[in-house]
């Protein structure tokens, strides 16, 4: 038993020491923000810890603009509007639908009983409107997973009611997978049987069959921590790769396969140079590099390879991620830290450290 509390011990503290030990044979050195050594933001044209957008993983000025005004004059209308006028088969609605939804959990998180009024009042005053449904089913879920525990009753009761949601959503917007990309979650949190699952997954492949947002969301269900395992996870991944077309980020799959498994404790420093790490983040350059510039999901998958790329020290392309990333934060992996900003700014700082440990400067960095 001492032996095995010796060992147990051992792998804490190597997890503690480890990345320090690692910058130090790197020759990067971490400094404090404030430090004279530190490297100035401005310098690569990078945004301030304190400036940086928690809401979006990339600019979406015509939500901010909506967003602003509903909160602001606690009015719908322009919500529902600019859901109205955003295509229903596309990234961009199922990333305003989250958008509307968290600022209302939000809200009602930070006012209690009052924040989000908003958003009871379009149900209330426009029950048929699509957006306004959609809206509220995702609303739901988040509550769910900010207000109570996974698997309790209160969690149950809040999911079980966004699943009527998702059905009245559907029923008010006939081909919009929305409904059922919402539904995933709520599946993924109810335990939804594996057959249950591959019918709401085939309602929303018939709909939108390249849709990344909504093989992201699938994705979460086939992972090990909930209703499969590493394998049925890698095979989801890697099948929607196989079979993306030219241009589509399916192929950037893998890699977020692999970022929902990796390990607590990494005790292997060439883990993130392993073969099946290599791989899946040389799928995720690929799909950038091909996507079109305007793809609404790029900025997800650029996002992930910056933690990827700094880990594994590939320091001037985490660099070409960052100038296309940078001010805009909502996504994995910063929205899961209990402070993104701080998060992300560390990753930045150990980029821009090993980015000039190895020679590089604002000169050399293209954008």
């Amino acid at each position: 038993m001492e032996i095995l509390w010796f060992l147990i011990a051992l792998c804490m503290l190597t997890a503690v020491i480890g990345p320090f030990v690692l910058r130090r044979r790197s020759g990067i050195r971490q400094v404090a923000p404030g430090s004279p050594d530190a490297a100035d933001p401005d310098t690569y044209g990078f945004v301030r810890q304190e400036e940086l957008d928690i809401r979006l993983p990339g600019p979406d000025q015509d939500l901010l603009d909506v967003l602003e005004v509903v909160q602001r004059t606690q009015d719908w209308r322009a919500a529902s509007q600019l859901l109205a006028g955003t295509p229903k088969e596309g990234e961009v609605r199922w990333q305003r639908v989250q958008a509307f939804a968290g600022a209302a959990s939000v809200e009602l998180q930070q006012q209690p009983g009052v924040g989000g009024a908003w958003l009871r009042a379009w149900r209330l005053d426009s029950p048929k409107d699509a957006g306004g449904a959609q809206v509220h089913a995702e609303f739901l879920v988040q509550q769910a997973w900010r207000s109570s525990t996974a698997g309790t009753d209160d969690f149950r009761i809040i999911l079980e009611e966004a699943r009527a949601v998702c059905g009245e959503a559907a029923l008010l917007s006939p081909g919009d997978p929305v409904p059922y990309i919402v539904e995933l979650a709520v599946g993924r949190g109810l335990g939804y049987s594996h057959e249950q699952f591959d019918q709401v997954w085939a309602k929303v492949i018939d709909r939108a069959p390249e849709h990344m947002g909504a093989h992201l969301a699938a994705l979460h269900y086939w992972c090990e921590k909930w209703h499969g395992s590493r394998e049925e996870a890698d095979h989801f991944a890697t099948t929607a790769a196989a079979r993306a077309p030219q241009g589509s980020l399916l192929a950037a799959l893998p890699l977020f396969a692999v970022y929902e498994h990796l390990p607590e404790v990494n005790l292997v420093q060439s883990f993130y140079r392993s073969e099946v790490v290599t791989k899946a983040m040389e799928g995720a350059l690929f799909a950038v590099h091909s996507a079109r510039p305007d793809d609404p999901m790029l900025a997800h998958v650029r996002h992930l390879l910056v933690l990827f790329l700094v880990r594994s020290e590939r320091w001037a392309e985490a660099m070409n991620q960052l100038v296309h990333v940078d001010g805009h934060i909502g996504a994995l992996p910063w929205t899961l830290s209990g402070d993104p900003a701080a998060d992300y700014t560390v990753y930045r700082n150990l980029a821009v450290a090993g980015y000039e440990a190895n020679g590089g400067s604002p000169a050399t960095l293209p954008h």
